[in-house]
């Protein structure tokens, strides 16, 4: 419900007009060497998309880095919804290391305050693949819907404000059955990580990623009034970091010479899990997937990190739309 002007500023300050916790990086960044730069002219596209940052690396390489609105490479910018598939990430993070049983395992084992309500028997893979069949309005511009509601202060009756919201939606489908966009629901999985891991999902995210694979400056995570990190949107960095972010994918979710994830894990985070009604299109485990093999990371108002393994291509853009 911003004004463009308020857009423009903001996105950029999101850690200054909102409680964050911050994401360390370590003291050795990753290199992205200067590969053979592109040779189209972008000027019409950034100023049409209102176009903050724009970033094309090849074989690890940057083929081409664009700033604009007045943002540069030593400010951070809002994910917006691009954080639900860093979120997924810090899932296989934590199968890989035990913290989770398997992607089969209920979730009321893990948040228990949701059992005898409409998420009893959904499992880690549906609230992954966004299949768990409970019911939430995504609509931006209704101030009534879920996701306008979510982030307003609600009665909690002493739980955490996510679990005490969620806990009190009913069930449109069985579990598994049919496909919702529920940032709320990306929201339990981050609660679900923190309580599974005991870390928040800064410390877990700086821990396991931003270290570890290099990020060279510090990024910032929402966190809402008991201090927890909504999974399901509002990660704060720099765009060579999420350039980064999208490298390690590309290579497999390995970092400090050691996996960081299921050796599996992209492959099948990556592909389609789930049907949404839309041709050639499908969504994983919290990515967007195409039936070219390539998928993306979403964010509102134009945040996307797009990746192509087969030519070993991230394409990253941030946006005030």
């Amino acid at each position: 419900f911003w004004s463009q002007v308020e857009r423009e500023a903001g996105f950029r300050a999101m850690d200054r007009i909102t409680p964050h916790r911050i994401v360390q990086a370590g003291d050795r960044p990753r290199d992205l060497p200067v590969g053979e730069p592109l040779a189209i002219n972008v000027d019409a596209f950034m100023e049409a998309e209102k176009t903050a940052g724009l970033l094309v690396l090849q074989d690890g390489r940057v083929r081409l880095e664009r700033y604009g609105l007045g943002f540069g490479p030593q400010q951070r910018w809002t994910s917006f919804s691009v954080a639900k598939s860093v979120t997924s990430i810090l899932v296989g993070a934590a199968i890989h290391d035990g913290s989770i049983e398997s992607l089969d395992a209920p979730i009321v084992r893990y948040l228990p305050e949701l059992s005898g309500g409409a998420y009893d028997g959904v499992t880690v893979r549906q609230l992954l693949t966004m299949t768990s069949g409970v019911m939430w309005n995504e609509d931006y511009t209704d101030p009534a819907s879920d996701v306008a509601r979510f982030f307003e202060p609600h009665p909690t009756v002493g739980m955490d404000p996510t679990l005490a919201y969620m806990r009190g939606l009913g069930r449109t489908a069985q579990p598994g059955t049919g496909w919702r966009y529920s940032t709320g629901e990306t929201s339990l999985v981050g609660v679900l990580v923190s309580r599974a891991t005991g870390r928040s999902l800064a410390e877990y995210l700086s821990q396991m990623i931003w270290r570890r694979y290099g990020m060279e400056a510090d990024a910032a995570w929402m966190i809402d009034e008991a201090g927890q990190e909504p999974g399901g949107c509002c990660l704060v960095a720099s765009l060579r970091d999420w350039g980064r972010v999208g490298q390690f994918v590309l290579d497999g979710g390995v970092a400090g010479g050691k996996s960081v994830v299921p050796n599996d894990w992209f492959q099948q985070a990556t592909r389609k899990q789930a049907d949404i009604g839309e041709p050639g299109s499908g969504y994983g485990f919290q990515w967007w997937t195409s039936d070219d093999g390539t998928f993306s990371a979403r964010g509102i108002f134009g945040q996307t990190l797009h990746i192509d393994p087969e030519r070993k291509l991230v394409v990253v853009i941030l946006s005030a739309w």
